[in-house]
């Protein structure tokens, strides 16, 4: 099987009437058997990562923690530049360049998968539990018939100015004195900044991330998790916890972003791997968000920006001219 799948086609603009059909869902009975692999596939730390050289080495840094040590780290990145001062990278450390952009990344270290691997998907700024890969390799192992493991977050920068790595480590540590919670749930998606998935159903039916998403992307996680979910259940495993720092640096600025929040939505809606109910739900916040915030600004995130990309989205759908790669053009 050439782990190297073949990229869907470029899809036409969309407009408003992309919610009109609404989408087929996978239905749990209809979902393929997951091929479960060897015993001895390796388990992999995958990062995608651009113009961020100094959190990266950080963050690989600490994957020296690991109780169960990753068999490969994969670094995708664009160029020399972003590897920084991880010159002398750990062991067993592979490098990967290639062009920017999130989706793109992530297939690079999609196509160094071979069958009964786990790939986990990291954001450059998440910081492990020390028992991570550990526990990770445990629940694959354990419950065959899933295809993407996602773990609990236990502080989110993201929501906020984002946090340093003194704090992250001190959130994690705060974090790891309570026993881990053994909870297992079903979920509609993986979280991007740590999602591992199981190779055999990826390879077998040629999984991607659709490259139509360009830069940082947005949703591209759910895009992917729900192309997986037809081949397997996607679960939250609580008993693995990490903190993300959510790190602004090297971030989609605001009117990029806030197009992004309602186009790349309606997209996925019209590819039929994200709910008619869910993306309205998910624009209707987001444009409510950068809103309010554009009155009361706060300094780490343009809301006025993505406000402007929300209100040239909604003309884009409108015209019918709408399209994720016109945010490139913002």
């Amino acid at each position: 099987m050439n782990a190297r799948a073949m990229v869907a086609g470029p899809q036409p603009p969309v407009g408003a009437g992309a919610f009109l059909a609404r989408p087929p869902e996978p239905s749990r009975s209809a979902r393929a058997p997951v091929e479960t692999g060897s015993r001895g596939g390796r388990v992999l730390v995958g990062i995608a990562s651009t113009g961020r050289p100094q959190i990266l080495a950080r963050t690989v840094a600490e994957l020296a923690r690991q109780t169960r040590q990753p068999d490969a780290i994969l670094l995708s990145l664009t160029g020399p530049g972003d590897l920084g001062d991880l010159a002398d990278a750990p062991a067993g450390t592979e490098v990967v360049t290639g062009p920017k952009g999130l989706p793109r990344q992530r297939n690079a270290l999609l196509d160094r998968l071979r069958p009964g691997d786990v790939l986990l998907f990291l954001d450059d700024d998440f910081l492990l539990a020390p028992d991570f890969l550990a526990r990770l390799e445990t629940r694959f192992r354990a419950d065959p018939d899933v295809a993407m493991v996602t773990g609990r977050v236990l502080a989110d920068g993201i929501l906020g100015p984002g946090l340093d790595h003194a704090e992250g480590q001190r959130r994690l540590a705060a974090g790891l004195v309570h026993p881990a919670d053994t909870t297992v749930e079903e979920v509609y998606n993986g979280y991007g900044c740590n999602m591992a998935v199981r190779a055999d159903p990826v390879l077998a039916h040629r999984l991607r991330f659709d490259e139509a998403l360009p830069a940082y992307a947005w949703f591209e996680d759910v895009d992917f998790s729900r192309g997986l979910a037809r081949h397997g259940r996607i679960v939250r495993d609580h008993a693995l916890r990490g903190v993300h720092l959510g790190t602004k640096t090297g971030r989609s600025p605001g009117r990029p972003l806030g197009y992004a929040q309602v186009v790349n939505l309606v997209y996925l809606v019209r590819k039929g791997t994200l709910s008619r109910r869910k993306a309205l739900r998910m624009i209707g916040q987001n444009l409510a968000a950068n809103l309010v915030r554009s009155l009361r600004p706060q300094p780490w995130a343009d809301h006025r920006g993505r406000l402007v990309g929300n209100l040239i989205a909604f003309g884009h759908l409108l015209r019918g001219t709408a399209h994720p790669g016109r945010m490139l053009d913002l």
